[in-house]
């Protein structure tokens, strides 16, 4: 993926978000930082950025799957919070669910360690 996907996105360049390719498809990737951590007894990352972090690789997903230059435009976005994530650097991957010509229904799941143990999976709306 273009780096000017992440450019024009002035929160993913705030959290330092990182796209790797794997396979046919990619892998958002949140590097772990202090700042991030929401419960500092575990450590946990915030569940807030647990889901923005869900919805942004949604989001670069549909970048680069869906035609048009327009910025997708989420119509709505739930979380489920399946496990803690703790002190490491967080993956998520996205599937378009179905790609209309106006809306577009994406379902994303994060991971760290291992891809079958997610921390949070979200599916969401957007309009295209």
């Amino acid at each position: 993926m273009s780096p000017r996907f992440l450019d024009r996105i002035p929160y993913a360049r705030f959290m330092g978000f990182r796209v790797e390719r794997e396979g046919d498809g990619l892998v958002c990737v949140l590097p772990f930082k202090d700042e991030i951590v929401g419960n500092a007894r575990l450590p946990a990352v915030h569940g807030g950025v647990i889901g923005s972090f869900l919805e942004m690789t949604a989001l670069l997903t549909l970048l680069e799957q869906a035609p048009g230059e327009r910025l997708p435009k989420p119509i709505n976005f739930a979380t489920d919070y399946l496990r803690s994530a703790g002190a490491a650097d967080t993956r998520g991957r996205a599937e378009i669910v179905k790609l209309g010509r106006r809306i577009a229904n994406v379902r994303v799941h994060a991971w760290q360690d291992d891809p079958k143990r997610p921390v949070a999976a979200g599916i969401g709306n957007f309009l295209l």
